[in-house]
């Protein structure tokens, strides 16, 4: 199903308890500053277990091995992405410092994300859209069922997932249309 087909269906029901979004938190102009710092920087395709992803990443900060499945320390978070660590810190209401880890994610058109929960050493995950929107979806297991929520992520946009949405829902992205950035900022889970 294309991301025009998912939009025919409409927003869905209520995004979970924890989930936060807003729109335009980035100008036009910052956002084109942002794509071409990006641009240059050496993404590498996503690996996991043997698959490789139509994405390509790079983690800043920290790092998260799906191979040792253990996190390391990697390079520093670059100036230029140190403003919309800002951005989102205010947004999410941490302090800038707590957001560790960096992922800057390209997807090119065709490309998404499978269902998944982000791995459980970290805390809030505040995410920013750039270049083109894409469905954000949420689903967490009811019964023999399954409740489902989307929203439209669109570009210059932020997200949040703390509480139950971080913890209790997957989400997932299907294959975006067009080319797609994602500038995804964590803090650590307390007592990790």
């Amino acid at each position: 199903m294309t991301q025009k087909q998912l939009t025919l269906f409409g927003a869905g029901p209520a995004m979970p308890q924890g989930f936060s979004y807003r729109p335009d938190v980035l100008t036009p102009d910052a956002e084109r500053n942002l794509l071409l710092q990006l641009k240059d920087l050496p993404l590498r395709d996503f690996e996991f277990q043997g698959y490789t992803a139509k994405r390509r990443v790079i983690s800043y900060g920290w790092q998260y091995d799906f191979n040792e499945r253990a996190l390391r320390k990697t390079n520093d978070i670059p100036s230029f992405l140190l403003s919309l660590r800002e951005v989102a810190a205010a947004f999410g209401e941490v302090l800038a410092d707590e957001l560790q880890q960096v992922l800057v994610t390209e997807y090119d058109a065709g490309a998404g994300i499978g269902w998944h929960r982000d791995k459980a050493v970290f805390g809030d995950v505040i995410g920013v859209s750039l270049l083109s929107s894409c469905i954000f979806r949420m689903r967490r297991k009811a019964g023999t069922t399954w409740e489902r929520a989307s929203i439209t992520a669109d570009p210059r946009s932020v997200y949040l997932l703390r509480g139950s949405s971080r913890t209790e829902w997957e989400h997932s992205i299907p294959p975006v249309d067009t080319k797609r950035y994602s500038i995804t900022f964590r803090n650590f889970r307390e007592g990790r």
